[in-house]
């Protein structure tokens, strides 16, 4: 017995470290896809397989590494959610009756990210990427007291110097000017970038820095936010990183289309609260002063809640409010996203509404700029189309906008695309907006795309070529490590 497991001892401890292995992923009570598909790399390639389980599998939701109780930032954001879920049935009835079918929407982010609603706001919408940064430029050269900013991705090229040489300027002023960006989304930026901003006194940190080989084991976990508050009082959101592909678009692709919200008023206060508790995580510092919240001035009546998800989130509020809107939802849902990996819960929302009699229509792109994820994300259409849901392919160059529309009177714009990754992983931030009217103007816009989309009827799509149909279903079979 003894010459046997001196002999094989190298097969025990590899077969009891998977084992192990195994029970941990096993242990995390994810998603049973996610986990199939985590149990099938191990097994299928042990070594490797168990290397990324580390770096790319372990759900720090449930850990609690990120936990932000106790922070006064959280803490009022708390109070005041609760003060609102105790009032909003008693204002529901002065609501119109389309917004009052969507207080259900309203209490859940109250309640699942302490997300508060805010009514006095004045917003504007950008498709376009030199308007967008046209009026970011203006905002930030106006700039009187401070400007923060938070990005997944910028780029050393010119509009990337462009506002890092403002954000200079503005410093040299005696503005205070705070930035983050994501360390791996921006990983080409270097000290020639850095340095000058540095210099003229910018707080500049990246957040959750990769290392090799120390501090890797959060590479997983990225900040895909795009967020920039200009005096507490000016916001703005959505999908667009510092980058002249938002302007001039790429070579392979063609123009490069997203979506823009700029926000004057309280809703800017909600921006603000996300950037200062993302600065405590980055600078272990936190900033309490009210002269970052200042009193409201804008009197026009839009109601909007900002949610934030991620792993420091005790809930996947981005998720559910999708899922919320798309099971609440009478009439129709328009949805744009570039990366459409959804789990099993929204997959059968969508279905379900479609079966039902819901108009939803799905525009997806028709290049990307991510093969593998693209993929999988063709692997979804052949259900969807059986099941009713309306799918476009834009072809007008690549559509990176994400917006969900719902009953002409709900609109989603943020950071957060319709797949796992920014279901469960990415630190993200969304806009939901009550308003009928930017509602019916986003779905006059979100028309208008349509027509430069193409459509596949069920029977087209299954004609497609099987090898197509093959490494779509296996590309599907990974989606959940993506």
């Amino acid at each position: 017995m003894l010459r046997f497991l001196a002999e094989n001892y190298l097969i025990i401890l590899y077969s009891i470290t998977v084992s192990f292995i195994i029970y941990l992923v096993i242990k995390q009570r994810g998603e049973p896809l996610k986990t199939i598909s985590w149990l099938l790399v191990i097994i299928l390639i042990p070594i490797a397989g168990i290397i990324l389980y580390f770096y790319f599998g372990q759900n720090y939701r449930r850990q609690k590494i990120f936990n932000r109780k106790g922070l006064s930032d959280f803490e009022r954001m708390r109070d005041f959610s609760h003060i609102q879920m105790q009032h909003l049935d008693k204002h529901a009835a002065l609501l119109s009756e389309k917004l009052q079918s969507k207080t259900q929407i309203m209490k859940l982010l109250l309640n699942n990210s302490k997300a508060m609603l805010t009514e006095n706001n004045q917003l504007h919408i950008y498709t376009s990427g030199r308007d967008a940064f046209d009026i970011i430029i203006s905002d930030i050269t106006n700039a009187k007291s401070h400007i923060h900013l938070e990005y997944y991705i910028i780029e050393e090229d010119k509009i990337g110097n462009q506002i890092r040489d403002l954000l200079v300027s503005k410093a040299k002023e005696g503005v205070e000017v705070r930035l983050i960006y994501d360390d791996l989304g921006s990983w080409g930026l270097g000290k020639k970038f850095l340095q000058p901003l540095i210099a003229a006194g910018v707080e500049v940190h990246a957040f959750l820095p990769v290392r090799f080989p120390y501090f890797t084991n959060k590479i997983n976990y990225r900040n895909h936010r795009k967020i920039i508050v200009v005096d507490g009082n000016i916001g703005h959101v959505g999908g667009m990183n510092i980058a002249d592909r938002y302007i001039e678009g790429v070579a392979e692709l063609g123009s490069w289309k997203d979506m823009q919200l700029r926000i004057e008023g309280e809703a800017a206060h909600s921006l603000q609260t996300i950037f200062l508790i993302d600065w405590y995580f980055v600078t272990n510092q936190a900033i309490n002063d009210d002269r970052f919240f200042p009193p409201c001035q804008i009197n026009e009546k839009k109601i909007v809640q900002i949610t934030a998800s991620g792993p420091d989130s005790d809930w996947a509020s981005i998720m559910q409010a999708y899922f919320s809107a798309i099971v609440t939802a009478t009439d129709h849902i328009y949805i744009a996203t570039p990366y459409f990996i959804p789990n099993e819960s929204i997959l059968t929302a969508l279905k379900t509404a479609a079966l039902s009699g819901i108009d939803v229509r799905i525009m997806l792109p028709y290049k990307s700029d991510s093969h593998v994820v693209y993929r999988s994300t063709l692997s979804f259409v052949a259900d969807l189309l059986e099941a009713g849901v309306k799918i476009y392919f834009y072809a007008k160059g690549f559509n990176h906008s994400k917006l969900m529309l719902v009953d002409g009177v709900v609109a989603s714009i943020g950071t957060a695309n319709m797949d796992i990754r920014s279901f469960d992983q990415n630190f993200e931030v969304n806009a939901i907006i009550y308003d009928e009217e930017l509602t019916n103007r986003l779905e006059a816009h979100y028309l208008k795309d349509l027509q430069s989309c193409v459509v596949y009827s069920i029977e087209e799509w299954s004609n497609r070529p099987w090898i197509n149909a093959a490494k779509e279903s296996l590309a599907r079979l990974l989606s959940p490590l993506f």
